[in-house]
C-alpha cells in the first residue's frame, strides 16, 4: 500500500464557485479541465455548472481525467428523510454515469454558509431529536450510495450544524460505519477549531475522501475580528492551496500513508479567480505536493 493508492485531484471551485456563480463565469468547462491537465492532476469533482453525463464523459475522456465525486446538499432535518432520499437517488445516478467514487453530503438545514451572518459566531446547532433524524437519514442515504457503487462521505463544513470536532464525533458515533464515511477537509476544521491533526487522528478509520485546503492565518484572524460571513471570508482570501498558507500538510499526508489511506486527495481552495489566477494556484499546489509530500514521504 502507499502512494500508488492515492489519486490527486483539484476542485473546480478555484475556477468557478457554485455559491457565487458570477465569479469566474468566463471559465468554461473545457478551459477548467485543460488547466487541470496542465497542472498535472488526475481528476476533479463535479461543479454546479457541469453538463449532463454524456457531454462531460466525452470531455473527460479527451483529457484522460476522472471524476471523484460531487456535492449534495441534504435537507434531512428540514424536509424529512423520504424527500432527501428521492433527491439523492438522482444525485447518485448522475455520479454513477460519470464513474465517480464518492457522493459528498452536507446537511444544509439552518446552514448560514450562503448568508451574510457571522460564520464565526452564528453557526446553527441541532436539537437531540434533529441529531437522531439526521443520523438515521444519513444511514439511509449511505445505503442508497452503495447501490450505485458509491461511498457517502460526509463533509463537515463551516456555518453548518456539523462543523466542530465534538459535532463530527457525535455524527460518527451515531451513524453506521458501513454506510456513512467522512470527508476530511483540512481548511474547514482548521478555521473552525484551529487544529486539523486531532480530527485526522481520531477518525482516520472513517475517512474515505480528503480535501487539502490551506488557510491564511492572518486573514482568518481579521475575518474573525470583523465577524465576516463565510462567503466574505473566502472572498477576502481566508483559503488558499497547500503550500500557500499556515497548515503543514507533510504530517497529515504521512499519517494518511501510514494508515494506508486509499482514494482521492482533492486540492480545494475557495478563492476569487479574478484575484487568485486558477492555473497559477493549481501549479503552486502541484509544486508543493511534488516537492514536499511525494519526495519526503
Amino acid at each position: 500500500m502507499g502512494e500508488q493508492d492515492i489519486l490527486w485531484g483539484i476542485s473546480p471551485i478555484g475556477w468557478r464557485n457554485d455559491d457565487i456563480p458570477e465569479i469566474g463565469a468566463e471559465n468554461t468547462l473545457q478551459h477548467l479541465l485543460s488547466d487541470i491537465v496542465v497542472a498535472g492532476f488526475e481528476g476533479t469533482e463535479v461543479g454546479g455548472f457541469f453538463p449532463e453525463p454524456k457531454v462531460l464523459n466525452k470531455e473527460l475522456k479527451l483529457r484522460n481525467l476522472k471524476i471523484a465525486g460531487r456535492w449534495f446538499s441534504s435537507f434531512i432535518i428540514r424536509d424529512g428523510i423520504e424527500e432527501a432520499k428521492r433527491a439523492f437517488h438522482q444525485h447518485c445516478q448522475y455520479l454513477y454515469e460519470v464513474h465517480a467514487d464518492v457522493a459528498v453530503v452536507s446537511e444544509q438545514t439552518y446552514s448560514i454558509q450562503g448568508t451574510d451572518k457571522n460564520v464565526f459566531s452564528e453557526k446553527p446547532h441541532f436539537t437531540d431529536a434533529e441529531w437522531t433524524q439526521l443520523c438515521e437519514g444519513l444511514n439511509e442515504l449511505g445505503k442508497i450510495a452503495e447501490q450505485y457503487g458509491l461511498k457517502l462521505v460526509y463533509h463537515h463544513h463551516m456555518g453548518t450544524g456539523v462543523q466542530t470536532l465534538p459535532e463530527i464525533d457525535r455524527l460518527m458515533e451515531n451513524t453506521d460505519a458501513n454506510y456513512v464515511h467522512l470527508l476530511y477537509d483540512t481548511g474547514h476544521i482548521y478555521v473552525s477549531d484551529e487544529d486539523c491533526q486531532q480530527l485526522l487522528n481520531k477518525h482516520i478509520d472513517r475517512i474515505k475522501h480528503v480535501h487539502f485546503k490551506d488557510v491564511r492565518k492572518k486573514i482568518m484572524e481579521e475575518c474573525k475580528k470583523e465577524g465576516k460571513s463565510f462567503m466574505n471570508s473566502f472572498l477576502s482570501g481566508i483559503f488558499t492551496v497547500p503550500g500557500d498558507g499556515c497548515i503543514d500538510f507533510t504530517v497529515l499526508y504521512q499519517k494518511l500513508l501510514d494508515h494506508q489511506y486509499k482514494g482521492w486527495i482533492i486540492v480545494e481552495a475557495e478563492q476569487d479567480p479574478s484575484i487568485a489566477h486558477p492555473l497559477e494556484y493549481a501549479l503552486i499546489a502541484r509544486k508543493y505536493i511534488n516537492e514536499k509530500l511525494l519526495n519526503n514521504s
